[in-house]
């Protein structure tokens, strides 16, 4: 009789070691996966401020060339300031409208850079700077890149979030505090070309 006491005690350990074991195994997996959701958002941070730091650059020189578009690049310089002044922490990307806040901000620059493209467009002269042409191609680059990281970061958000919600890893994250991130998403406005008047 004590025999099988003790062998179902040494069962009843090994079964709840494994069960810890498995919980710990899942949490550290939701861990790795939430630090790579947060190095690429900061990727994408980067990338932001990349096309932060050349935009100043670009409306100096349009400036030169193009005085009488005071607008224009008056409102690209706001549209910066509004961009740069909404930095998303970690802890503020898992609040969905933090995340909506941030990305108004940023399509708000990208549709002044936009405006301020086709504005260019009057100017041969400037068209053919030097200055101007290197600058408006690490521009394109840089808008390439945004679109690159927002992908990953879109990739890396679908499997932490997968990860969260499959079956019984579910159980550990309810325990753990993990939830959900959101997308990154086009703002509604997007699929809208910029309206420029002349």
């Amino acid at each position: 009789m004590a025999r099988g006491l003790l062998i179902a005690l040494v069962v009843i350990v090994v079964l709840v070691g494994a069960v810890a074991a498995w919980a710990v195994s899942v949490n550290n997996q939701l861990v790795r996966l939430d630090q790579d959701v947060n190095e690429k958002w900061a990727q994408v941070q980067n990338v932001y401020q990349r096309r932060a730091d050349l935009v100043p650059n670009l409306v100096e020189t349009v400036k030169g060339f193009a005085a009488q578009e005071r607008t224009v690049l008056e409102e690209v310089t706001k549209a910066r300031a509004s961009a740069s002044s909404i930095q998303l922490t970690p802890e503020a990307l898992k609040d969905p409208k933090a995340l909506e806040k941030f990305q108004a901000a940023q399509s708000q620059l990208s549709g002044a850079l936009s405006r301020l493209l086709v504005t260019v467009e009057r100017y041969p002269e400037l068209k053919s700077n030097q200055n101007f042409l290197a600058l408006q191609s690490q521009l394109e680059g840089t808008e390439n890149r945004i679109t690159v990281e927002r992908r990953k970061f879109n990739e890396s958000v679908r499997d932490y979030n997968t990860r969260l919600r499959l079956f019984p890893g579910s159980l550990v994250a309810g325990f753990s505090g993990f939830q959900a991130r959101p997308f990154f998403e086009a703002a509604p406005d997007a699929a809208t070309v910029p309206k420029v008047k002349f």
